[in-house]
């Protein structure tokens, strides 16, 4: 059997639950919005706001990441990951965690 035939088709667009919510903004602020939403090609200012959320999760993810790098970057001398550093990892959770 072909690798393709075991993949699931995906939808082109796939049918989520939305909720409404409600927000507030000064005129200068929703002027912006609708121009955005002209300009860019979004189809409403809601696509425009769930873009930019989106956007943001990602920009927090990424700091997030990034700062896990520098964790690990600042934790000390590299150590080379092996076949056999692995083979003790394992056994070090085996023996602390042993099967019941």
């Amino acid at each position: 059997m072909p690798i393709f035939a075991k993949l699931k088709p995906v939808p082109l667009f796939e049918v989520t639950p939305m909720t409404t919510m409600n927000i507030s903004l000064p005129d200068a602020l929703k002027e912006f919005v609708d121009a955005q939403v002209k300009n860019r090609g979004y189809s409403t200012s809601s696509e425009y706001v769930r873009d930019l959320i989106r956007n943001d999760q990602v920009r927090q993810a990424e700091q997030r990441l990034a700062a896990l790098m520098l964790e690990g970057l600042e934790s000390g001398p590299a150590v080379p990951v092996t076949e056999a550093y692995w083979n003790n990892k394992r056994d070090a959770l085996k023996q602390r965690h042993p099967a019941r």
